[in-house]
């Protein structure tokens, strides 16, 4: 009766003595102490240690040995793999350290050394402006407001008391969300955001709140369907219209510098009394009215550029508000901040306030950062 190992053959058990196995350990250390990167390392444990290596060829044979001799060629060629694991082991770690070392200084950059690494931007100067006229009434002790941009009517017509019937309720002049029926619209003023401001956080109130704002104007020199304002709201006891001047003044001081300020009667509902703000023309300083030897492109020799409207807020507003108009009275003013960025720099087409050239606003005193 044959055994398992009838057909085994002398020449794997040559195979699997010790001096070919230190001598298969001896050609793979070799090879792996000569690897130069981590890449041809790959390539040597591959050769010495992969699955069609001799160490692993050998270790194939072992199961076709006769059992006495199947022990001791196992040990052997365990440890014979084992040295080679640990071996690449510490050359890799060797080869990784080195090339870590090496990619560091290429790598390396002098951080003191100047670089540009692309061009620099500049801010808006509109959003410049807007940052210089928060930066005036929050030193005054004011707080920033803002609210949504898509507003309802009631926010933004009924609780400022416009009529269901006025004129800016019209298609032409506002821009409604699908279906107009909804009353959502792109809000046509900042003012909506006043009244969140009564109905959220109460009186006394000292709060500005400037933004982007909606209307169906043509797209020319001098007017934008989108554009900024920043209106400002009071709302305390014992305001008067001497307040509102006093404030406007200041403002006008501190973005135009030494510049006077007028006040016209004017019509707005939300308002009684109201008033349009006019300044003296920064230019010609009013020499120019009357002189046709020194026409004034500023003000078109009239002596006063219109800035914004104001007013007494309307008792209306604030009853709408949750405000009692018997104990507190308030005022209100609100101005075009491109206009006024205009004004600050003689930039001649709001055009280009919306082209995003970065080469505009850096041209804009004031607006490069």
């Amino acid at each position: 009766m044959s055994g398992p190992n009838d057909n085994f053959d002398p020449k794997q058990v040559a195979a699997l003595d010790a001096a070919q196995i230190d001598s298969f350990v001896t050609d793979a250390l070799a090879a792996i102490a000569a690897a130069p990167t981590t890449a041809e390392l790959k390539q040597v444990r591959l050769n010495h240690a992969g699955d069609a290596s001799p160490l692993a060829l050998a270790n194939r044979e072992i199961g076709a040995l006769p059992p006495q001799a199947r022990k001791e060629a196992g040990r052997r060629v365990g440890q014979a793999r084992g040295r080679l694991t640990q071996a690449i082991a510490a050359r890799q770690a060797e080869l990784a350290e080195a090339e870590l070392s090496a990619a560091l200084i290429a790598q390396r950059v002098d951080m003191t050394l100047p670089v540009d690494r692309g061009p620099r931007g500049a801010l808006h100067p509109v959003t410049n402006l807007i940052d210089e006229m928060i930066d005036v009434f929050v030193a005054m002790g004011w707080q920033v407001a803002d609210g949504p941009q898509l507003e309802s009517e009631w926010h933004n017509f009924d609780a400022l008391n416009l009529a269901p019937d006025h004129p800016a309720r019209a298609l032409q002049d506002t821009l409604w969300a699908d279906p107009p029926s909804a009353g959502k619209l792109l809000r046509t003023q900042t003012s909506p955001v006043q009244i969140r401001a009564m109905l959220e956080r109460g009186v006394p109130l000292y709060v500005i709140s400037p933004g982007k704002v909606f209307r169906a104007d043509e797209y020319d020199a001098t007017h934008l369907p989108v554009f900024h304002q920043l209106e400002g709201l009071v709302v305390d006891k014992g305001i008067s219209m001497a307040d509102l001047r006093g404030t406007l003044d200041h403002l006008a001081k501190e973005m135009f510098g030494d510049v006077s300020t007028r006040m016209r009667p004017h019509y707005f509902p939300f308002t009684e009394p109201s008033a349009e703000v006019d300044l003296q023309c920064f230019v010609c300083h009013g020499e120019s009215v009357g002189n046709p030897d020194r026409p004034c492109r500023t003000c078109r020799s009239e002596g006063w550029i219109e800035w914004g409207g104001c007013g007494v807020v309307n008792p209306r507003v604030l009853t709408a508000c949750g405000v009692d108009p018997e104990v507190y009275s308030g005022f209100a003013f609100g101005m075009g901040v491109d206009r006024t960025v205009m004004f600050r720099t003689g930039a001649p087409d709001l055009r280009d306030f919306v082209e995003g050239d970065i080469r505009f606003s850096r041209s804009i005193i004031g607006g490069a950062r």
